[in-house]
């Protein structure tokens, strides 16, 4: 069985001449840009795209704190990272001084209080408004300090800051209309780019912000992000000239291309990046536990992320990465590759003579390529008698369909901000905008979630995040394949260029050769 599609990279490079001769000019001096396979749907931050197109969220809006590319949190926006209370329910921050918003604005606490307040406003549609439910308020002290105020300990909720959320001035959201935010951003963050011009499916680009409060960057005068679905044109925009970055590089042939001449490439894990199954706990078959266990036992994770993924899924059964401080080996074990496990759950089932379920899986790449696992898992899983029908759609149409809890399953791969608890509680806890593509419900497992909020030190944390892990190996509501590394390839004339943790393509210190 062939387990990746072969990709001829040189193909087609003549076709792509005339869609960039409109752009000549700007391709010369400092522009750069980069390619990205999805499709953009959003730059308002607290709705953002996917972790790729998140670039353009990021070009635009800032945060009091930020996870930066090698997954540490560092100020932002704020002057330092906050002052915690004893009680782990007060964050004072001082702001910098002098930050300007795109439209000449000085940022000032207000503008921070009214930011908070409109993303925690239910009314407002926040897709990751319940994410930050246990913020309270927040309390201005002066027009540099403010203090956030949380209705209950919840350490991990400054991490999510840099993914999902940002800050813009006083009352521009009733001024402006949520469709500005959507879709021409100007004047209303503070970040190193200036929205310039969205052309769907074609690209999003920024001018440089000449008024960035961090001096000398950004170093390019342009930015243009393209939209560049298949693999082999965006390997042919790279080796051709016409992108200085590529997300999401195929991984069978990236080994090859990092090495060619005028290629650098790099790749690092993740330790936000599930390779994973969701399954819908409420739908047949998923609502038996004996028949989840049979899958969990019939998936052949090294086959896939060996020969698949070519190594670059860092196998996992449990939703941590093997080389985190918070996996656990033990849990882990519970989930091992056992055909005679698979059968015996099967024969306990309210299934034992097999079932059938659909699984949905991106058409066009997010993060990595699933197809050719769902394909291999199709087979795999017919020894058993199960039959799965594979539905192919864009991400961007199976994201909300799976946030809703409208399909069985799907094989993919999201990626959060490296924190330990962050996906465990957005698909797996109630309340959460992903809760119903698992409906799945613990009450032990949101008491372990509230106890892991409560602290604030690894070693604390430890054991109750291996508790979760072991509690999730033997109920089995999703099935995790492991964590993929993120990976770019960029040519020689970028400087400065590091691989994201987060996966993010990150280009404000970028400068070009």
């Amino acid at each position: 069985m062939e387990l990746s599609r072969r990709t001829a990279l040189g193909a087609g490079l003549g076709a792509f001449s005339g869609a960039w001769a409109r752009e000549a000019g700007a391709q010369a001096g400092t522009t750069l840009t980069v390619a990205l396979p999805t499709t953009p749907t959003s730059c308002d931050p607290i709705n953002p795209p996917d972790h790729d197109w998140m670039i353009a969220c990021q070009m635009v809006f800032e945060n009091l704190v930020e996870y930066d590319i090698d997954g540490v949190l560092r100020p932002q926006l704020a002057k330092a990272l906050p002052t915690i209370s004893a009680d782990k329910l007060t964050y004072a921050f001082e702001l910098r001084e002098g930050v300007r918003f795109h439209n000449g604005k000085i940022l000032d606490s207000e503008d921070v209080k009214y930011s908070f307040e409109y993303m925690l406003n239910p009314a407002n549609r926040a897709a990751r408004g319940p994410t930050f439910s246990r913020l309270s308020h927040v309390e201005v002290d002066s027009p540099t300090r403010l203090r956030v105020i949380l209705k209950e300990p919840f350490s991990p909720w400054m991490t999510f800051l840099t993914k999902f959320m940002g800050i813009w001035p006083k009352g521009s959201r009733e001024e402006l209309g949520e469709d500005h935010f959507r879709r021409r951003p100007t004047g209303v963050g503070t970040g190193p780019g200036l929205f310039e011009e969205w052309r769907p499916n074609d690209f999003i680009s920024f001018r440089k912000n000449p008024n960035y409060w961090t001096p000398g960057k950004p170093a390019w005068d342009r930015l243009v992000v393209r939209q560049v679905p298949e693999d082999a044109a965006r390997v042919a925009y790279l080796l051709s000239g016409q992108a200085d970055i590529i997300s999401v590089p195929p991984p069978r042939d990236f080994p090859r291309l990092r090495t060619r001449r005028g290629i650098q490439g790099g790749s690092r894990p993740t330790l936000g990046g599930w390779s994973f199954i969701a399954m819908n706990n409420a739908r047949p078959p998923f609502d038996d536990l004996n028949f989840r266990l049979a899958m969990a036992h019939a998936i052949d994770r090294r086959t896939i992320n060996e020969r698949i993924y070519h190594g670059m899924v860092e196998t996992a059964a449990v939703p941590a990465p093997a080389s985190s401080w918070w996996f656990n080996p033990e849990a882990n074990a519970k989930l091992d590759y056992n055909l005679d496990k698979a059968r015996d759950y099967l024969a306990r089932s309210k299934y034992p003579n097999g079932a059938s379920f659909e699984l949905a899986c991106a058409s066009v790449p997010y993060l990595l390529d699933s197809r050719d696992a769902a394909i291999f898992l199709q087979s795999e899983l017919a020894k058993l008698n199960i039959e799965v029908k594979l539905r192919m759609a864009e991400q961007s149409v199976l994201s909300p369909a799976l946030s809703r809890g409208e399909l069985d399953a799907l094989i993919g791969n999201f990626m959060s901000p490296g924190e330990a608890t962050y996906m465990i509680m957005v698909y797996l806890t109630a309340g959460q905008f992903m809760s119903r593509s698992s409906n799945y419900a613990n009450p032990r497992l949101e008491a372990l979630m509230r106890a892991a909020f409560a602290e604030n030190e690894d070693e604390k944390m430890k054991p109750i995040l291996a508790e979760m892990q072991m509690l999730l190996a033997d109920e089995s509501p999703f099935l995790w394949l492991g964590f993929f590394s993120a990976a770019n390839l960029w040519r020689d004339r970028v400087r400065n260029f590091k691989v994201s943790q987060g996966q993010t393509v990150t280009v404000r210190d970028v400068s070009l050769g």
